[in-house]
């Protein structure tokens, strides 16, 4: 069983993106990237601080917007047309989840399509359908993608099973995985919670992904033996022997499941890290774009 570290793979893009930092500034481009954070959630305060601190490590122009849990749909609105009018930030990301009073889908499809480093604006979502290599590409399915990469494992004509249907996940990573060339050409299924015979049907995955957001949903009696597992779920798990008084699992039970597998990602340590990696390289494609300092495409 090999241990898929996400870490050691971001480490790596982020360099290669201090690297096309460097080249935009020889030419006098600052990247600049604006993280707006709505509210006090602990778990999101610590998610923005990191990525500051990133984007300021690997020589972006960096913005902390904290705003009020009280903030109302129209003073969010107005922060983001503001960044969208702001030519020193070429990308936009609004922290999520965000208060009950706000809207998201609202405030995804007022941002700017070339400053959504998220990738989820709807002009960006069809050009990945349809194939258009300038859309920019929600950055968990991207990490995914390029972590299977960079881990030399052969996704052309494997069989890949999604569980777990979000667009912040499991679809857009479905239409990556079936694009054709170099990181593609997998042939994909995409299963859920109600999906019949789920355990059936994950069985048959060469690669399994679990993005369903359920801790430890993803059971031995699901994977098969050999078959590489990328667990992007998250969760805190009430552990009274930590001090904390919690632990971090993904929706894969481990202990369980590594035994079986070729390779599998750890949690934390696996999919977070890629993340974080492709919002930065995000940023610093929107750059190109929007100031025309075009490079060769890089692939997955």
């Amino acid at each position: 069983m090999k241990l898929l570290d996400g870490r050691a793979v971001a480490e790596r893009i982020n360099e290669e993106t201090r690297g096309r930092v460097v080249e935009l500034k020889r030419r006098g481009i600052i990247p600049g990237l604006a993280v707006v954070l709505v509210g006090d959630d602990p778990a999101s305060a610590a998610y923005v601080r990191n990525k500051n601190k990133i984007s300021t490590e690997l020589g972006f122009y960096s913005q902390k917007i904290e705003l009020d849990a009280a903030t109302t749909q129209r003073e969010l609105l107005a922060t983001v047309s503001r960044l969208n009018a702001n030519p020193a930030i070429h990308g936009i990301l609004v922290q999520s989840p965000q208060p009950p009073q706000i809207k998201e889908e609202e405030v995804v499809r007022a941002i700017d399509p070339e400053k959504d480093v998220d990738g989820l604006h709807p002009i960006n979502v069809g050009k990945l359908a349809i194939g258009d290599l300038t859309a920019l590409v929600p950055c968990t399915p991207l990490g995914c993608q390029r972590l299977i990469a960079e881990s030399g494992i052969e996704i052309s004509g494997a069989h890949v099973v999604i569980v777990g249907r979000s667009m912040l996940v499991g679809k857009p990573l479905a239409l990556l995985l079936m694009r054709k060339g170099k990181g593609g050409d997998a042939t994909v299924t995409i299963a859920h919670s109600r999906s019949r015979n789920l355990p059936e049907i994950t069985r048959r995955a060469d690669v399994l992904v679990a993005a369903i957001g359920r801790a430890e949903f993803v059971r031995s009696e699901f994977v098969r033996e050999g078959a590489v597992v990328i667990d992007v779920g998250i969760n805190r798990m009430v552990d009274p022997a930590r001090r904390t008084g919690y632990r971090l699992a993904g929706d894969v039970a481990f202990d369980e499941v590594a035994p079986k597998t070729a390779a599998i990602t750890p949690v934390p340590g696996g999919v977070g890290p890629m993340t974080v990696a492709m919002l930065m390289a995000n940023t610093v494609t929107a750059c190109q774009h929007q100031t025309g300092a075009f490079e060769p495409d890089r692939g997955p």
